[in-house]
């Protein structure tokens, strides 16, 4: 069995008053289940980082090739500068279970992140059900609300009624 490495980093101090704080506004902010999902943001958000740094002496091709996959997912940057300057705030902003609330799909971020979790929404007509999804920009006019499907006793009566043309459709033939 193979086994995942973690994709986050839990702080240094595990006590620590402001960051605790703020951590608490963002997880009522964007309706987040746990504290973990901020920090696999900020790893997130740190990779985008260290990739910059690592590209800022590389050249403009590279770096345009870089910038323009972070712009489709919906970030604004332009240079290596606007790269380091990102926060957190920023990837959580472009989360599916975010993006359905601010489009009035759902009332609040919780009930989005509950109507994502049980396979309520589409993206271009497939059910994504991570909230942690980050939306690329291209696909944000594709989400729609899954239409409840019929109940069985409506499907019966429609199968009677179609039932019924047939009859009056064979009736005239003959």
């Amino acid at each position: 069995m193979i086994r995942k490495k973690k994709n986050y980093v839990k702080p240094k101090q595990i006590f620590e008053a402001g960051r605790i704080e703020e951590e608490n506004v963002l997880k009522e902010k964007y309706g987040l289940k746990n504290k973990r999902e901020i920090w696999k943001t900020l790893a997130i958000v740190n990779y985008f980082r260290r990739r910059a740094k690592e590209l800022a002496r590389a050249p403009l091709e590279e770096q345009e090739v870089f910038f323009s996959k972070l712009r489709a997912i919906g970030l604004n940057i332009n240079s290596v500068v606007d790269v380091l300057d990102l926060k957190v705030e920023n990837i959580l902003d472009r989360r599916l279970s975010t993006i359905v609330a601010s489009k009035g799909v759902a009332n609040t971020t919780r009930q989005a992140r509950q109507m994502v979790v049980h396979k309520k929404i589409l993206v271009n007509g497939k059910v994504i059900d991570s909230p942690a999804y980050l939306v690329p920009i291209a696909l944000e006019e594709g989400i729609t609300k899954k239409e409840k499907l019929k109940s069985p006793k409506e499907l019966r009566e429609t199968k009677t009624e179609n039932e019924d043309m047939t009859e009056e459709v064979k009736e005239k033939i003959e």
